[in-house]
């Protein structure tokens, strides 16, 4: 399966015409959260993806809520968060939300490593595993070179072991990536990513 995968949109234009266009060519589409910016235009960044034909699986970032992203994805569009969906032959699951608790106020969705080590739980397998934070020690480095991952995310990488850990959040490290065991880590940022599985 030939998977397009993005992160951070946050309502820039440009980038979302690049990813719907490129989206042609993909069997499943991933969005890995941030679609708009500090919960407000996520009608607009829906609308600015509403060209994505394949498959499309979303989970919230921390500038937009579940029930947020719920109510402005279009029709056809699989949000996740601390859920689990199947696109053919690939089993997804999918975490939403900045973890830990960013220092962003209250218009930020967060969530604590407790409360995403608990929704985390309910993975025993997948193919991939797309959170919206990377996990702690990978693609988690600030400018200032301090490592923001979730250490409940990680713990989960090592015990679930998907093909692909899909992520965003940190735009410092956008691009990087490294293997925890036989998991590929990857923070994908705001353009397209290519996998095939």
């Amino acid at each position: 399966m030939k998977i397009l995968a993005f992160s951070d949109l946050h309502l820039a234009h440009d980038r979302a015409a690049a990813i719907a266009a490129a989206s042609a060519d993909a069997d499943l589409v991933i969005g890995a959260g941030d679609f708009c910016n500090t919960r407000t235009g996520l009608d607009e960044a829906m609308n600015m993806l509403g060209g994505i034909r394949a498959a499309f699986v979303v989970v919230p970032g921390n500038a937009e809520s579940v029930d947020e992203l719920h109510a402005a994805a279009h029709a056809g569009t699989t949000v996740l968060h601390g859920t689990f969906t199947r696109i053919g032959d690939l089993a997804l699951f999918g975490l939403g939300y900045g973890v830990p608790v960013t220092p962003f106020g209250d218009w930020s969705c967060d969530l604590t490593e407790l409360e995403a080590a608990v929704m985390l739980s309910q993975c025993a397998a997948a193919d991939i595993l797309v959170t919206h934070s990377p996990p702690r020690g990978v693609a988690d480095l600030t400018s200032t070179r301090l490592s923001v991952g979730s250490t409940a995310i990680r713990d989960a990488i090592k015990r679930v072991q998907p093909k692909l850990a899909l992520c965003g959040h940190i735009h410092d490290s956008w691009g990087a990536g490294a293997r925890i065991g036989a998991t590929r880590v990857v923070n994908l940022g705001p353009t397209p990513n290519w996998f095939e599985i």
